[in-house]
């Protein structure tokens, strides 16, 4: 009998997973073809819909519950110089959220979005990657628990967000175990770092990956090892929201180191998922392509906090608006093609 280990339940969930409907899928194409409007003339909207439904196992589905959730955690590797801006600065912004003074909260606002925002031991960051692993097994497991956790609510969309000094370094970190290549290529300038800070950030990302790598066989080892508490708790909602049929829209560089963490574990663990928006940061378009996601918008944005996969929920929204408002052919009294 072999010893059972934390990372066990969360690989126990992957053959559990509901799968996408095609039923639903086909109700929506039905629909879809009685709208007042040419076919295919909503273009991608049309196949968001479908996604929508799929995940929702819906024939109309819905945005009326979403919510953006922000995962906040400090990092041990930002003693490297990795970063322009103290770790202090997460506690500050995690205030900024709450008092409705950052670009998530307008964006929020304007769409309609609930906001929730989860802070993870802020006081205790992670080890530094470059000499230690970030968690224990044990560790990254319960911060991937709270995570799951931290979706219930009943939300029909949830856009996921985080927070923490140097977290790009740590994501970038997660790309570079996955995917192999060079540090230079997964390292972007994060909150602006200058020429000698960047060279520092190549540097930190490659030496904490080969100080790891003979113990990174496993996307779950790439988590715990090179990882970060914000990160773990995004994987967790990211599979808490499949399992209760709930369509994620992800943010940008770091959001999606989460995602193809699982995706490596299993591509069809992040199907429910639709790419936010391309991040300016890092090699974020690489990214998207290894994970087959087509961002549903490119503004050069690299806040983070959720605030590209809020702006994605307003096109999501508009969709389904359209979809399940739309005058049918014979609502509107106008001749369908071929009548």
């Amino acid at each position: 009998m072999t010893d059972r280990k934390p990372f066990d339940d969360i690989r126990n969930l992957l053959p559990l997973m509901p799968q996408a409907s095609e039923k639903h899928i086909a109700a929506v194409r039905a629909r879809d073809a009685q709208l007042t409007k040419p076919p295919g003339a909503l273009g991608r909207l049309e196949e968001i819909v479908e996604h929508m439904a799929a995940w929702q196992a819906k024939d109309k589905p819905t945005a009326d519950r979403a919510h953006t959730v922000v995962f906040a955690g400090n990092h041990g590797v930002a003693a490297r110089g990795v970063s322009p801006y103290p770790t202090s600065v997460t506690r500050a912004m995690l205030q900024n959220f709450s008092s409705g003074g950052a670009a998530v909260n307008q964006i929020c606002g304007t769409f309609g979005l609930g906001l929730k925002v989860f802070e993870l031991a802020l006081d205790l960051p992670t080890k530094d990657i470059t000499v230690a692993p970030a968690m224990s097994e044990a560790e990254c497991a319960a911060t991937i628990a709270f995570g799951m956790e931290a979706v219930a609510g009943g939300a029909d969309l949830l856009c996921l967000g985080e927070m923490g000094i140097a977290n790009t370094t740590v994501a970038a970190a997660i790309y570079h175990a996955l995917y192999g290549g060079e540090a230079e290529h997964w390292v972007g300038r994060g909150t602006g770092v200058d020429d000698e800070g960047l060279k520092r950030k190549i540097a930190t990302v490659r030496n904490a990956v080969a100080l790891h790598k003979s113990e990174c066989a496993d996307p779950l080892d790439v988590l715990r090892r090179l990882g970060g508490r914000e990160i773990a708790a995004l994987a967790g909602a990211i599979l808490a929201a499949r399992m209760e049929r709930v369509p994620v829209i992800l943010d940008g560089y770091v959001v999606c180191a989460a995602a193809a963490v699982l995706h490596a574990l299993d591509p069809a663990c992040t199907a429910h998922c639709l790419a936010g928006h391309l991040s300016a940061e890092g090699a974020h378009a690489d990214v998207l392509a290894r994970m087959g996601m087509r961002p549903l918008l490119s503004l050069g944005m690299r806040l983070g906090e959720g605030s590209g996969a809020a702006l994605a929920a307003g096109i999501v929204k508009a969709a389904l608006a359209c979809h399940a408002d739309m005058a049918t052919f014979a609502e509107a009294g106008v001749a369908n093609k071929g009548d």
